[in-house]
């Protein structure tokens, strides 16, 4: 007799509004989970009034439910107690997966949390007034679950030491690279005109924030005028030169082609848990120049110039050698090569082993 699917009940909060980082991971997860027949995935939302619009975003066939009381007095009471379980609301569900940072109250099931960097404890004075209460809901979280996920060994490491949890606890589920990023094609003239791109140009993608080093961008921008104007995509605002421009939140199709137009990806980030933006820019075969820090060292794999953080003349020649950079067929295929190693379907395969663990805990 085959084995019942797990019953799992993701967080799907994250797929609400526009989607960063953490929202496409939610949204490409969901999508290979729901496509298993080993996993009975049904996703919530803690949002008092729109949870609804979740399921017109969710995979075809995955159900949707909510908790219908305000977010921040959820995370108030789930600092306090396990008070009121998501169960009462969901249903029985043999795990609960948190993706993105907080854990919620649970009666029997086992609660797997995906911590995806740090930097609400390097930098708490940074965080939006409602996420004051993060960092003790992430300590309560990752004391409260079975099982830990992270992007990135560099966050794992760094969650077992600084959250004090046990390293087998912690297992890395990398995230993916949609197989339509290896196709990226260059913007044609309707694009350029529609979202008024240079014929060169380098980019930035991903919501702005402190965190996101982009003062040290512009300087080094500024630094030298013969680099091709900056363009920022992503949720701003972004701070702005006379050579830089926002081309605003862009659809994922769009999104793809304007990577692909770039001379250079940037992203000199204080801190990352992933960086996805670097795998998909190599996917598109752009040069990328990024942080010299632990996680983009982990997933560029040689394939990005890697600049101290803050150092200006260090970001600006490093831009300059990536728009010179000669194009080599052979330099084109280790970088598409070393992308291709992430997939979401690995993604969701580590995923259901820390599922499979924490359901039988």
């Amino acid at each position: 007799m085959a084995e019942a699917p797990l019953k799992v009940l993701l967080d799907g909060t994250p797929l609400l509004g526009n989607r960063t980082g953490i929202g496409r991971y939610t949204a490409s997860l969901a999508e290979e989970l729901a496509s298993r027949s080993d996993v009975d995935m049904r996703a919530v939302a803690f949002t008092l009034r729109g949870w609804r619009r979740l399921r017109h975003v969710l995979p075809h066939g995955v159900r949707a439910r909510g908790m219908p009381v305000a977010a921040r007095l959820l995370r108030k009471s789930w600092l306090r107690s396990k008070f009121p379980p998501v169960e009462l609301f969901a249903g029985r569900t043999d795990v609960v997966h948190g993706t993105n940072f907080v854990l919620p109250g649970m009666l029997r099931a086992g609660g797997v949390l995906t911590i995806h960097d740090l930097a609400f404890l390097d930098a708490p004075e940074e965080l939006a007034p409602s996420d004051a209460e993060l960092p003790q809901l992430v300590w309560r979280g990752a004391r409260q679950a079975r099982v830990i996920c992270t992007p990135t060994a560099a966050v794992a490491d760094a969650v077992a030491e600084r959250l004090r949890v046990p390293r087998e606890k912690v297992v890395v589920t990398p995230l993916g690279v949609d197989a339509a990023w290896f196709t990226g094609r260059k913007p044609g003239d309707e694009m350029r005109n529609r979202l008024r791109l240079p014929g060169e140009y380098l980019l930035f993608v991903g919501a702005a924030g402190p965190r996101k080093g982009l003062d040290w961008l512009l300087k080094a921008h500024e630094a030298d005028p013969d680099l091709p104007p900056l363009i920022f995509s992503g949720p701003g605002p972004f701070p702005m030169t006379s050579r830089s421009r926002h081309a605003g939140y862009l659809s994922d199709v769009d999104l793809r082609t304007v990577v692909a137009g770039a001379s250079a990806l940037v992203l000199p980030s204080r801190d990352e848990g992933f960086g996805l933006p670097v795998l998909e820019a190599l996917a598109c075969d752009v040069p990328v120049v990024c942080t010299d820090i632990p996680a983009l060292r982990e997933i560029s794999g040689g394939y990005a110039r890697l600049v101290p953080y803050s150092d200006v003349d260090a970001l600006a020649a490093s831009l300059r050698e990536a728009v010179e950079e000669p194009r080599v067929a052979s330099m084109s295929v280790e970088r598409r090569a070393h992308a291709a190693n992430f997939t979401w379907r690995r993604c969701a395969d580590a995923t259901v082993s820390a599922y499979r663990r924490a359901a039988a805990k």
